[in-house]
């Protein structure tokens, strides 16, 4: 089911399980100033769910925000055929049975119907293959304000359960919006992170959504700017 954010705002979540840890995920869902729709990180659908989403608009942009929210961007294509498949740099490599339309792969800020995106660069993160990039995309929706995040940060709070709040407590991540250790650990072209970081931060956000853990609704932007100085380990 979607959850109204703000105007022409919405997300939609669902469980996941990482390493065995229950950490959840959510896609977002906003409406272009051309009235249509864009859809960041898709989830599993169901046809409630699809049923809301029609009545919303017409959705014309399917995005895979980085290399590894992919899972479920098949069978929403399947749902939505019309609707053109941006996918970041290197997903083409890794999910070749995927129809792409667009591959997001320049570094400058860029902006369509009212929603600004940038690829983050140089960030890596730790899967079981060991450290990969992630080449992520993050979007701003200028209308509220809101930056919209999946992997580059998370921020998991009271709201998650025990286990989750343990982990990341022991990982450096409980009730901060920022990376991990682990994401700390693995990355290690810190210049080409700071250089995007630094384009992210000169957007006027105040929310930001992130695809793990709780929506932070107020002073995102200090925030985010806090956890990726404490990651890059330098003032930005």
């Amino acid at each position: 089911m979607l959850k109204a954010i703000d105007t022409d705002l919405w997300v939609a979540e669902q469980p996941l399980k990482y390493f065995g840890l229950e950490v959840g995920t959510r896609m977002t869902v906003i409406r272009l100033t051309s009235g249509k729709l864009m859809v960041i990180s898709p989830i599993g659908m169901d046809d409630a769910t699809i049923n809301e989403l029609n009545q919303l608009g017409e959705v014309i942009y399917i995005v895979a925000p980085n290399l590894y929210h992919h899972l479920f961007v098949a069978d929403f294509k399947l749902c939505y055929p019309r609707a053109k498949l941006w996918v970041v740099s290197g997903l083409e490599r890794k999910r070749p049975d995927l129809q792409i339309d667009q591959i997001i792969s320049d570094r400058n800020i860029h902006l369509i119907d009212g929603v600004e995106y940038l690829l983050v660069e140089g960030f890596n993160t730790l899967d079981t293959s060991g450290c990969s990039p992630l080449n992520e995309c993050v979007f701003f929706h200028v209308k509220s304000r809101t930056l919209i995040v999946t992997d580059t940060v998370f921020h998991f709070d009271a709201q998650c359960s025990p286990s989750t709040r343990l982990i990341a407590k022991l990982i450096g991540g409980y009730n901060q919006l920022r990376p991990s250790l682990l994401e700390k650990f693995a990355t290690q072209d810190k210049v080409k992170v700071k250089s995007s970081i630094k384009q992210l931060l000169t957007w006027d956000f105040e929310r930001v959504i992130m695809a793990h853990g709780s929506i932070i609704e107020q002073d995102g932007k200090s925030q985010l700017k806090a956890g990726y100085e404490w990651f890059l380990e330098i003032s930005l």
